[in-house]
């Protein structure tokens, strides 16, 4: 599953049966694995986010979150989180993903996780521009402890470019 499809998705909390928000992003660590995601509501001028974190959502699937109650639901600084996915001064979508020895894969599109995994990364899909993804189709990266989050661009392996593939829709056989 992208976490592209999973943005815009409601989430409900399953204590009272209640629609608490919408997914707008995902903050995701250094190393890789998705720590919590972000429900709409930020107010203008408003320094802080609503924010779940990953141990207290119950599921995840194609149609909705589930967390487990409305205490999961925390006011944070927006400044405190580091990396998300797509929105903020730390987000990872379009960051260059540049090989250690210095050739351009392309740009960060979208990223995999598998669900049977929880909150793991599996994958990276790269873009290479709108009319290399529609001639040639958009590159998936399978996910390794050496890629790395720089400040300005996605650092892995030299010998990545090796092992892009085409692009998959559903890690988890869907």
């Amino acid at each position: 599953m992208k976490l592209q499809e999973l943005i815009g998705l409601a989430v409900y909390e399953v204590e009272h049966g209640k629609r608490v928000g919408e997914v707008v992003d995902f903050i995701v660590s250094e190393e890789w694995r998705i720590v919590g995601i972000e429900l709409e509501g930020k107010r203008l001028f408003s320094p802080n986010i609503k924010v779940v974190l990953w141990e207290d959502i119950a599921a995840y699937g194609e149609d909705a979150v589930m967390i487990r109650n409305q205490q999961a639901i925390r006011n944070t600084e927006a400044d405190q989180i580091k990396h998300t996915f797509l929105l903020g001064r730390g987000k990872l979508k379009e960051l260059p993903v540049l090989t250690n020895d210095g050739a351009l894969l392309g740009r960060l599109a979208d990223v995999y996780l598998d669900q049977e995994m929880g909150n793991t990364i599996v994958g990276l899909e790269i873009s290479d521009g709108f009319i290399s993804d529609l001639v040639e189709g958009r590159k998936w990266l399978p996910y390794t402890p050496e890629i790395t989050i720089g400040e300005d661009v996605l650092m892995v392996p030299s010998l990545s470019e090796e092992k892009l593939e085409k692009a998959i829709h559903s890690v988890n056989g869907r």
